[in-house]
Formats: C-alpha cells, structure tokens, sequence
C-alpha cells in the first residue's frame, strides 16, 4: 500500500471539499493540507451573518467549517483517505469572528487507534492565531474496511 504524499493530499482534498454542497455554499476554500492536518478558509460574505446588527458571522457557519477541517484531518491520518463519521464535536467559542473578515479553519489527527481518530482545532483570522475565535476538539469513526470497500463477492450482488 503506498503511502501518499503531502502533495497528494492537498491535491484531493481540494478535488473533494470546494465540491460538497454545504462547503460549496459557504465558499470554503482548502489552504494546506497534509498527512492528518488540514487548514480551510470561511470567506466572509453577507449570507452567513448570523446577527445582522453586528455583521457576526453565525456559529453553525464556524461549526461547519471546524467540522470539516477535522473530519478531513481525520481520513488525511490513514493510510487510505475513506469516510470517516462524526462521533463527536465540541467548539469552545473564546470570541466572536470580527465582520468583515474571513475565519480560518486548522485542525490535526493526534491519535488514530483502530476504531476512533481524534482530533484538535482553532479557528482564527488570519495573521491572529493567538487570537482564536474558536478551539475545538472531535472524534470520528473509523469504518470497517469491508464496509468502506466491498469484496468482489459483495459488489458481484
């Protein structure tokens, strides 16, 4: 089995996330990726204001983005990229994302045993990584092999 390279992860994850539908709408863009990291940008835009008064972009927005960032961390960590279901997230909000500007999004795989890969988070404006918006920290599965990738006998019915 050959293990793929930096430049390979970067490349798929930028052929598979500007094209998920939610990551589509919200305009979030890959920026780096490697084995078991990754980093994604939120532009800011109008449609993700959460509070129209302060022009704060709305929390699910945030979620979505830290979510995928580790969801995607999680499969860049194993040999072979394969889906890998959220188990569990949790988002510590330190301060509100500043209108105006985009969020970035970085997370890594710390741990990978053979049913659970876990994972950390920050989320920041750019040039402001010791300012954080947000920390967080989340788990996904790891599917059966033979679940993610039927057998012959299995794809043959």
């Amino acid at each position: 089995m050959m293990t793929l390279s930096r430049d390979d992860i970067f490349v798929q994850m930028q052929q598979i996330i500007p094209f998920i539908k939610h990551c589509e709408l919200l305009g979030i863009d890959v920026l780096d990726a490697g084995k078991g990291c990754l980093t994604l940008a939120l532009p800011y835009s109008d449609e993700i204001v959460g509070n129209t008064d302060t022009g704060v972009i709305h929390g699910g927005a945030l979620t979505t983005l830290m979510d995928t960032a580790c969801g995607f961390a999680a499969m860049s960590a194993l040999e072979v990229l394969q889906i890998s279901p959220t188990l569990d997230l949790r988002i510590d909000y330190m301060c509100q994302a500043q209108p105006g500007k985009a969020v970035i999004g970085e997370a890594e795989a710390y741990r990978v045993t053979r049913s659970v890969i876990f994972t950390r988070g920050i989320a920041y404006h750019e040039g402001e990584k010791d300012q954080p918006i947000a920390h967080c920290s989340a788990n996904f599965m790891r599917l059966d092999p033979e679940v993610v990738s039927p057998t012959e006998s299995q794809s043959e019915k």
